[in-house]
């Protein structure tokens, strides 16, 4: 009889454990402030001016981070069709459609994961950043709308080669130009020193999470993308806080201890990928698995280095902020998105880039006006390009993109 295959094993990185308790602490206090009305609480989009709204003694929600929970969690097909039916297009962003659906529903997946959460906590203000795309201002102004609750942003520049001192500045006037308006809804004036320290605290994070993805650098790498989509979490909802920097302080030594060990992330590593555009949240377990059993490391990403902020100094906190999130892959011109991505070959070593080509985030999929055949012209880079989305499940065909990737990685094999 024959010996039945076994599934490849997933390596559990330790400092998970410490990782869901900051998650689940930074739900736990929105829930509290919720019920208690103390402290007040802002909702961000996740690149936005998050620093400046901590330290005026707000409590930060993400809701695109509630929406990446709706997509991994595969409940977001549940609610699309309710944002769908009260106008909003199946073409746009997922998050958006799968959030203010389960919003129309009256419910949350963190109900489960967490029992005493019951709703997500009201406003006191919605704040946006436009440097993802449109679509996150007009989420933040239908919950505006819906809540009757003040909602203001920032617009930022688009297709952006090199980050000028003007852009800048422009930027910066208009982080400046929300403090009246949050004074008021917080009721006390900015501290700019308590600022300094948020921002500080951002930079120290920002600089560790950089660390944590370069441990992936390594041969073999001790780390992957489908592990960075997870261990971002405190990057994204804590950043400006202590217990961020602790948390990477802590996960960064256990990836140290695998480089110097050579322990694998993926057992008998053969090739190593960049992952260009946004996850397929229903599938990552899928697709690790798959990964896993091909010998090949998803080494890197434009998504996780999105959290990225070296740009960010306690020193000058509204120029550098305003630099920091201007400077963000998605905001760039695909001259300086292909530089980047070289840089990123140079370090990481990969061999060839999957593009996820996202059909509702078309910001986010760079695969469209020809950087695939660019970067093989220019660099010598092979790719495949997958088709899904980061929540609609509808748009993605497992079977399909499973005999891509696999012909993708004979081809790197046959190279070999």
């Amino acid at each position: 009889m024959a010996e039945e295959k076994k599934a490849p094993a997933f390596k559990k990185i330790m400092a998970a454990d410490m990782m869901k308790k900051v998650m689940a602490n930074h739900f736990y206090d929105l829930n509290n402030a919720a019920k208690t009305g103390s402290p007040k609480v802002a909702w961000c989009t996740s690149v936005g001016p998050a620093e400046l709204l901590r330290a005026m003694g707000f409590l930060v929600y993400f809701p695109e981070n509630h929406g990446a929970v709706l997509g991994a969690t595969r409940t977001a097909m549940d609610y699309i069709p309710l944002a769908n039916a009260v106008g909003y297009s199946p073409e746009i962003c997922s998050y958006l459609t799968s959030d203010i659906g389960a919003f129309l529903k009256g419910e949350t997946p963190l109900s489960k994961q967490y029992k005493e959460i019951t709703s997500l906590p009201k406003p006191n203000v919605l704040v946006y950043n436009t440097n993802q795309c449109r679509d996150v201002k007009d989420w933040m102004q239908w919950y505006g709308r819906r809540l009757n609750v003040p909602c203001i942003g920032i617009e930022t520049f688009r297709n952006i080669g090199d980050v000028n001192e003007d852009a800048v500045k422009a930027i910066s006037a208009q982080i400046k130009a929300l403090v009246p308006t949050l004074e008021k809804i917080s009721g006390r004036k900015l501290d700019i020193d308590k600022l300094r320290e948020v921002v500080g605290l951002s930079r120290r994070c920002t600089d560790l999470w950089k660390q944590v993805l370069e441990t992936s650098s390594a041969i073999p790498s001790p780390f992957t993308f489908f592990d960075g989509t997870i261990h971002m979490g405190p990057a994204v909802v804590a950043r400006g806080t202590q217990e961020a920097v602790d948390y990477y302080e802590h996960l960064l030594p256990e990836l140290k201890k695998r480089i110097a060990d050579k322990v694998a992330a993926v057992e008998g590593e053969r090739h190593r990928i960049y992952w260009d555009g946004m996850p397929v949240w229903g599938k990552l377990r899928e697709l690790s698995t798959l990964f896993l059993e091909q010998k090949t490391c998803v080494v890197a990403s434009t998504y996780c280095n999105s959290w990225v902020f070296t740009a960010l100094d306690a020193k000058d906190p509204f120029d550098s902020m305003a630099r920091a999130y201007t400077e963000l892959f998605i905001v760039r011109s695909d001259d300086a998105k292909e530089k980047y991505i070289e840089r990123m070959r140079d370090l990481f070593k990969f061999d060839g880039i999957l593009f996820h080509d996202s059909k509702t985030c078309p910001n986010n999929s760079n695969n469209r006006y020809g950087m695939p055949q660019r970067l093989a012209e220019k660099l010598g880079i092979p790719s495949v390009v997958i088709h899904g989305d980061l929540n609609d499940l509808r748009c993605y065909s497992e079977e399909q993109s499973v005999t891509q990737i696999e012909a993708f990685i004979e081809q790197l094999e046959g190279k070999k």
